[in-house]
């Protein structure tokens, strides 16, 4: 008995040995706004059915061996909103919802995690695929008491001195938060050092991969967010894309380590308009900077930490909604997003004042599959035939607004429709209170195997990369 015990002893002492004294050089840190357990469940349940396979197919980082999940209430409400999430992730403090870096008053300001590795000699990068003044990417270089500061939050870009910046644009880059004209950033950011490269090419075109870097969207390109996943064309600039010019940049002449925090910005933003197609599409992407993740890991297994978690969940999602018998692969079907397809039904109302239901219906069957994949209800039938006489016949255009998209009525609909046939609900269009999944491999990560609060994130990254958040 004492040698079986003996045994046991050693055998846990072994596995913990390697991460024992060791210090975690290579920071990825990846949240992907919104994306609760539900989110990551879907969409691994969705892969199976497409490829026919049985349960699950796993994305990387649910294959990592350290699991836990965070509690996401911020210091003035039960569910937070992402500038108090974003916070809490980054500086290990709560804050109330709005608040950016800061404490409830909007007067003191927090260190994040990524000062703190840039004060121990470490590059640092943030990359997103909203907006790079967005509340999440924001936290974590910023400091201001209102999220919505946001040519106040890029401007503290330059005092960060952070190495590398991606995401699709700034929203407010010549405009205060009072709205005075103010000069624009980029030569502001220039002159404090920065390469503002633009476009999915530019990167690779710069001499000198390892300058100071912002990456973003090509001139005429959306400026609020890269394309939606479901949406992108092959030379649109995609989060992978900002990932991997990211890692080359930070790691490259570079023997002191890094740290990368990468958001997947836009999985909040599918969920916010109950789009689950979308969010599907968003999930992967993301999965895909994870991946770029992985492959470094695996190249430096005993110096590398990558921790992937959510700052918060959208929109309730279920996956099964009544029956016990999943039908998520029609959602396949779904060939562009929310967006898109009000785009495309504004244009058919436009562009052809006489458009017929049988019109509408066809374009509908070609995004979405309803009509000509999926048999639906009547009663749907008969909701989107009175949806379009009130529209095209009528003249009374109807939109179904969330927090980032105002889509035309008939299109939210159709995909209300997918949804639910494709055995999905949503409890609202917002956040919610459900505890956000926090997945870690590497050195440290053995701290993530339990409940903790989303506060406890960078508290936990800091010992394993021997930092003070103080």
């Amino acid at each position: 008995m004492k040698k079986h015990v003996l045994f046991l002893f050693l055998l846990v002492f072994v596995h913990v040995l390697p991460s024992f004294g060791q210090e975690a050089k290579y920071i990825f840190y990846l949240i992907g706004d919104g994306m609760g357990l539900n989110q990551v469940n879907l969409t691994e349940i969705h892969q199976a059915e497409v490829q026919h396979k049985d349960n699950h197919i796993p994305l990387v980082f649910t294959q990592f061996p350290h699991v836990g999940f965070a509690s996401t209430h911020s210091l003035s409400n039960g569910v937070t909103d992402s500038g108090a999430g974003g916070t809490a992730l980054a500086v290990g403090k709560k804050t109330k919802n709005g608040v950016i870096g800061m404490d409830s008053t909007g007067t003191v300001p927090y260190k994040s995690i990524a000062y703190a590795t840039k004060q121990k000699g470490k590059k640092v990068g943030i990359i997103t695929s909203v907006s790079i003044d967005h509340a999440t990417p924001a936290s974590f270089y910023a400091h201001q008491a209102d999220r919505d500061m946001y040519y106040e939050i890029g401007k503290e870009i330059v005092t960060s001195n952070f190495d590398f910046f991606g995401g699709s644009n700034f929203l407010k880059p010549e405009t205060t938060f009072d709205h005075k004209k103010a000069p624009s950033l980029f030569p502001i950011l220039e002159k404090a050092g920065y390469n503002v490269l633009k476009g999915k090419d530019a990167y690779a075109q710069l001499p000198n991969k390892s300058d100071k870097i912002i990456l973003m969207n090509s001139d005429g390109s959306p400026i609020d967010a890269l394309k939606y996943a479901i949406d992108q064309k092959p030379n649109d600039l995609k989060l992978a894309d900002i990932t991997s010019a990211a890692i080359t940049s930070l790691h490259k002449n570079n023997t002191n380590g890094f740290f990368l925090m990468i958001e997947g910005g836009k999985i909040d933003w599918a969920c916010h308009a109950n789009d689950a197609a979308t969010t599907i599409q968003e999930v992967l992407d993301f999965n895909a900077s994870v991946q770029l993740a992985y492959d470094f890991y695996k190249k430096f297994p005993n110096e590398t930490l990558i921790v992937v978690t959510a700052d918060h969940e959208t929109g309730g999602l279920g996956v099964g909604n009544g029956s016990s018998s999943l039908k998520t692969k029609f959602l396949s079907h779904q060939k562009t997003s929310h967006a898109e397809l009000s785009n495309a039904i504004g244009n058919l109302r436009k562009n052809n004042p006489n458009a017929t239901w049988d019109d509408l219906k066809n374009l509908i069957a070609a995004q979405t599959g309803l009509f000509s994949k999926i048999t639906i209800h009547e009663t749907d039938r008969s909701a989107l035939e009175a949806a379009y006489q009130k529209s095209f016949v009528d003249h009374q255009n109807e939109t179904a607004k969330s927090l980032y998209a105002s889509d035309d009525k008939i299109a939210a609909l159709s995909i209300s429709i997918l949804n639910r046939m494709g055995s999905i609900s949503w409890a609202s269009n917002n956040h919610s209170a459900a505890y956000a999944p926090v997945y870690a491999i590497g050195v440290g990560s053995e701290q993530f195997s339990q409940k903790m609060d989303n506060t406890d994130i960078p508290k936990k990254i800091a010992t394993a990369a021997k930092l003070s958040l103080d």
